[in-house]
């Protein structure tokens, strides 16, 4: 293997705390599904306002990477610390962790049968609204004000994606993590989603997106970190993974 990419060793990141601390950072995470050993040791940080594409093969530790930083009760966090703009994540609940500003958009996007496109907007939304009102994300996403009183399950899959990231929004955060948005639909509406990804980031949110399409996600991100057997093994720009076919064929097999 050629030597002008860099692999991920020993990382000492700036810790969420201190006199110039990252905004987000992972400190020696471990993570585990029952048994099963899946995050080892991971560690990045991230600057206000990048989107960072989270990358690697199937079953590398992505999603268990994302459930860690949401706190979700899978995968067990045993190890390590998880800090958001000054404030320690490691020891909270999801909904704490929610609160705390971090919104995880999942895979299957959990839209809530039964509720419009409104009321699933209204039922995420802090109350008063901050930053978010309904109003301003209908500015933002206005196919959904189209479709404000249509059932959200009777939605197309990248109306559905785009309802999914505009209810995390609704409750003002500060860290988007979001798992497959591209899966399963059309390359016209992957080019949409990614347009909003980038109105997202000029609206000073912080992104991690973990994506199959490793292209789509590098010509959106700022920066790449590419899991291998639940270790980061390369952390640099997006750029230098989209130049580096031998990089893309040892991690990514593209």
């Amino acid at each position: 293997m050629s030597d002008d990419y860099k692999i991920h060793e020993n990382v000492t990141p700036v810790k969420g705390q201190g006199s110039d601390p990252a905004f987000f950072s992972c400190w020696d995470i471990h993570s585990y599904y029952g048994e099963s050993y899946i995050v080892q040791g991971v560690s990045f940080d991230i600057r206000e306002g990048e989107i960072v594409a989270l990358l690697g093969r199937n079953g590398a530790g992505k999603t268990s990477t994302l459930r860690s930083i949401a706190r979700m009760d899978d995968p067990h966090v045993q190890h390590g610390e998880i800090w958001l703009d000054h404030k320690p994540l490691h020891n909270m609940p999801s909904h704490e962790a929610a609160q705390a500003g971090v919104a995880l958009v999942p895979e299957d996007r959990r839209i809530i049968q039964g509720l419009t496109v409104q009321e699933n907007l209204e039922l995420a939304q802090i109350n008063p609204p901050i930053g978010w009102s309904i109003e301003r994300i209908y500015e933002h996403f206005p196919r959904l004000g189209e479709r404000k009183n249509q059932m959200g399950t009777t939605l197309s899959g990248g109306e559905q994606q785009m309802l999914a990231v505009a209810r995390a929004l609704a409750r003002d955060i500060k860290l988007l993590l979001l798992d497959e948005p591209y899966e399963g639909l059309a390359p016209v509406i992957v080019n949409e989603i990614a347009s909003i990804v980038e109105n997202i980031k000029k609206q000073g949110i912080t992104t991690i997106i973990v994506e199959q399409n490793a292209l789509a996600a590098l010509r959106l991100a700022d920066r790449a970190l590419i899991l291998d057997t639940g270790k980061i093994v390369f952390d640099g720009t997006a750029q230098e993974v989209l130049d580096n076919e031998e990089l893309r064929h040892e991690y990514l097999a593209i």
